[in-house]
């Protein structure tokens, strides 16, 4: 740079983008392992509402035992409890079924005229990106998974 100039020359500004570069490719890959860690706590956070809901809905309601998640919720605001929408989990579980990343599905509902059992599921909407590992529960209250996002049984390992 010529005396008496002021400012940076193009190979200064050309090394400090080519340093924000490196960082943001080492950064960026933590970031999303971050994000896809936090979403799987949330899954896990969400069956274990699910079970305590499935529990209390049962207690409530010893006549209908288990419920679906449309049943355990409710439209917000959700101010009185009835067996068709019990207020017990948030709407966005039991309305979307979709809550950071991962699907929910409560099926399983066997027995007649009380149901007795029940199994849920959360899996990621996209394996890798949302999520790695799906989880599963049922009636005993053991959280399950895979590694491969695909729907765990009864049979996975469990938490």
């Amino acid at each position: 740079m010529a005396k008496g100039q002021k400012g940076f020359s193009l190979i200064e500004l050309l090394i400090v983008v080519a340093i924000i570069l490196i960082i943001a490719a080492i950064a960026i890959p933590n970031l999303l392992r971050s994000r896809m860690a936090a979403n799987e706590s949330s899954a896990v956070g969400s069956l274990r509402t699910i079970n305590t809901a499935e529990v209390t809905f049962s207690s409530s309601y010893p006549t209908i035992g288990f419920a679906t998640l449309t049943a355990l919720g409710g439209t917000a605001p959700c101010t009185t409890a009835t067996s068709t929408s019990a207020c017990l989990i948030d709407d966005v579980l039991s309305t979307t079924q979709v809550k950071s990343g991962y699907n929910f599905v409560v099926g399983g509902l066997t027995g007649s005229p009380v149901i007795v059992t029940y199994t849920a599921t959360g899996l990621p909407s996209a394996v890798g990106q949302s999520g790695q590992r799906g989880f599963f529960t049922d009636q005993s209250g053991v959280i399950r998974f895979t590694t491969d996002g695909t729907a765990p049984t009864n049979a996975s390992p469990a938490i």
